[in-house]
């Protein structure tokens, strides 16, 4: 069948388990393990020595370099297939970490951290995995499945931080990265089977004369023009600054308040598996209730926990509680993103459009990590940047639930349905 410039094959069972276990341990690994590199910003920095502010800016150096290059990784998968990106992807994720290990300094540790890992991230990361999950399913089960993935694809953070953290006070920073690079080559066998979805969702070579197969240019254009597209963009910002602000910048808050350098481990693992229960509940309401109201109150929800737990004194108990009700709020809006723009905007360009939102992402996780790093730097305390990511959570979840999700106006025409 040929649908849009695209030739669908009606998945077998095999092949569906396949891609979608595939590509939940994909996004498991190496999601888990990206967001426990905040565990090793002290003693990294201390070893090392460079500031807090030069660690975060390979971690912002990583987003930026995640988001640069997530729209062609999306692109090229849309083009010619996506299990060689993903399989490049999963070489490059080792290689960054083998470089992490084995860093002697400030630059060579951006070079692995900011540069391989940021674009290691777009082969491997929630883009193309999920949008291989949402082709093989039918369009009732998507936002469900798509928020099963996401679920089974946040374990990793649940057991990656308690590892980290336990091999760094036992044996120092290199030898957890060393582990890393072990857990890093298993993502290679699961970017194959994720990569099954080539022979089920073959991209379709476009004809010149065919109007109804729009060009990638086309698209883009149309997306642009898209107040719905835009808006969820541009609060898909706020969601990046939000949260690589609290993977970066939580251990090194816990440390000023005294706390056990253990405890931030237990919270991003708190996070990771309540992540689980939001991932699914998300997938599950978005099947049923509106993607764009779903996605502001998220937003609206995430600024209202994090004014209560800043507000509050920093204690074992309400970190875990905090950490809880983030993790319900986490991750699940990767379901809700994705199967707004595929509800937008059909599936040929599935991964290149939410690659394009993906982008403006990474510049808020880019601003959420180094932004956090300089105002420590400058003031000795979160207190602005806090405050900066609870007002535009806020704005931002505001405008998400104004806008709208109608189709473009390339999928209304009736010789497109």
């Amino acid at each position: 069948m040929r649908v849009m410039g695209e030739t669908i094959v009606s998945p077998t069972r095999r092949q569906q388990v396949a891609i979608l276990l595939g590509a939940s341990l994909m996004l498991s690994l190496g999601m888990g393990m990206r967001q426990s590199l905040g565990l090793f910003m002290v003693p990294v920095t201390r070893d090392l020595g460079f500031s807090v502010s030069d660690f975060t800016f390979a971690l912002a150096l990583q987003n930026m370099m995640w988001g640069l290059t997530q729209p062609v990784a999306g692109a090229y998968a849309d083009r010619y297939g996506s299990r060689p990106v993903l399989m490049g992807g999963a070489a490059l994720y080792a290689l960054g970490m083998a470089v992490m290990a084995f860093a002697q300094g400030r630059w060579s540790f951006t070079i692995g951290a900011g540069v391989m890992i940021g674009a290691a991230m777009s082969c491997v990361g929630s883009n193309l995995g999920m949008s291989a999950c949402a082709r093989a399913v039918s369009p009732a089960s998507r936002s469900l499945v798509l928020g099963m993935t996401s679920a089974v694809g946040s374990l990793g953070t649940f057991f990656a931080a308690p590892m980290a953290q336990s091999l760094i006070a036992s044996y120092g920073w290199q030898v957890a990265f060393i582990a890393f690079i072990a857990v890093a080559a298993a993502i290679l066998p699961a970017a194959f089977f994720a990569g099954v979805v080539d022979k089920v969702h073959k991209p379709a070579a476009r004809d010149a004369n065919d109007a109804s197969v729009p060009s990638l240019r086309a698209v883009l254009r149309e997306a642009a023009r898209h107040r719905g597209y835009v808006t969820m963009s541009f609060a898909f910002f706020v969601c990046g600054l939000q949260l690589v602000f609290l993977t970066t910048h939580l251990p090194t808050y816990l440390a000023l308040c005294g706390q056990d350098p253990m405890l931030s481990a237990e919270a991003l693992a708190t996070i990771g598996g309540f992540n689980v229960i939001g991932c699914y509940v998300l997938g599950w309401l978005g099947g049923h209730y509106p993607k764009h109201i779903l996605l502001g109150l998220v937003y609206v929800l995430r600024s209202m926990v994090l004014t209560a737990y800043f507000l509050s004194p920093a204690t074992p108990a309400t970190t875990l509680v905090f950490a809880a009700a983030m993790g319900l709020l986490w991750l699940g809006i990767a379901p809700l993103v994705m199967g707004l723009v595929a509800q937008m905007f059909g599936l040929r360009y599935l991964a290149t459009l939410t690659g394009v939102s993906f982008f403006i992402h990474q510049i808020g996780s880019s601003l959420g990590a180094w932004g956090g790093g300089l105002v420590f730097d400058a003031f000795g305390n979160y207190d602005v940047a806090w405050r900066f990511g609870v007002v535009v959570g806020l704005v931002a979840g505001v405008a998400q639930m104004l806008t709208d999700d109608r189709p473009s106006h390339r999928r209304l025409r009736p010789a497109l349905a």
